[in-house]
């Protein structure tokens, strides 16, 4: 009995240093970071970067270099976008999103989050702009990012990126359709991976259905990002 106890005890300890070893590791700081930055775990997925800047090189050029603390890299915490080519990244597969749609994701998180930040409604927004006289730029800057905000949202459209249209009735079982505007908002807002969203809404995160989310996305960010215009051709007569 007492062996038992024992063996139980070694057990249980082995477990509790194999979990606190497992958090540990989610807030590993990369050494090139340097001892400067703690562990902390509940800061989430990062990643590591070195912060360029430029310097005087000579009296009329410029030079860049690494501008971070003794040389060292920083730290950035990581959004769904890092998370997914990280993950393609350990399947040796492409990234699977364009630099440029990645760009637009930010972009929109960034638009959303600084509007949001104002902490003030339209209607409101409006109202100081009327009562202010000549209007401040700073009602002026919440306008801007509102409607750059709607120009955004209306691109994105009122798609479903998956629907059950083509799904037997039998086999839809709890799974609802995605919306583009829902995706999109997932992804830049949010967070959520590609297999957070089919979770969410009920959908089996294979590999399959995950691609076809993923083109959907890709196509919602370029979209977003505006009728591309083809350059000027220059025809030369020789």
């Amino acid at each position: 009995m007492r062996r038992l106890q024992e063996f139980e005890a070694l057990a249980r300890r082995a477990a509790e240093e194999a979990r606190i070893a497992e958090v540990r590791a989610r807030g590993h700081v990369p050494p090139d970071c340097g001892p400067e930055i703690p562990e902390a775990p509940a800061r989430g997925p990062v990643r590591a970067f070195r912060p360029m800047a430029l310097y005087p090189n000579g009296e009329n050029d410029w030079e860049q270099k690494p501008a971070g603390h003794m040389g060292r890299a920083a730290l950035q915490v990581a959004d769904a976008f890092d998370v997914m080519a990280a993950q393609a990244a350990r399947r040796k597969a492409a990234a699977p999103f364009t630099p440029g749609q990645v760009a637009m994701g930010r972009w929109y998180r960034t638009l959303v989050e600084r509007h949001a930040a104002a902490g003030l409604r339209c209607s409101s927004v409006e109202a100081l702009r009327a009562s202010s006289g000549g209007g401040g730029s700073f009602i002026d800057a919440v306008l801007r990012d509102r409607d750059a905000i709607a120009r955004l949202r209306a691109r994105i459209g009122e798609g479903e990126a998956l629907s059950l249209r083509k799904v037997r009735p039998s086999k839809r079982g709890a799974r609802v359709a995605i919306p583009d505007r829902a995706l999109v908002d997932m992804v830049c807002l949010e967070d959520a991976t590609l297999s957070d969203v089919l979770r969410r809404h009920g959908w089996a995160a294979d590999a399959r259905v995950r691609g076809l989310l993923r083109s959907a996305l890709a196509e919602a960010l370029d979209r977003m990002a505006g009728p591309r215009r083809r350059p000027d051709i220059a025809v030369i007569h020789l």
